[in-house]
């Protein structure tokens, strides 16, 4: 079974690096007036994936101190 997980790890990790070969292409985000930042679209959108599962762990964690 361990085999197993890792294996699907090791292929899970192999799609998200061909995704982010094909994204490579340079954004701007602009964020205040004047501001801005270029990244790559794969930056860009595994930075947001990871405030989205930021928001959502510390959202959970408030939940369910208040029962």
């Amino acid at each position: 079974m361990q085999v197993f997980i890792w294996l699907l790890r090791l292929i899970v990790f192999l799609l998200f690096i061909c995704f982010a070969a094909m994204n490579s292409e340079i954004i701007v985000l602009h964020y205040y007036h004047e501001r801005s930042i270029e990244m790559p679209v794969s930056v860009a959108l595994l930075l947001f994936f990871a405030l989205g599962v930021l928001l959502t762990i510390v959202t959970a964690s408030k939940n369910k101190g208040k029962k």
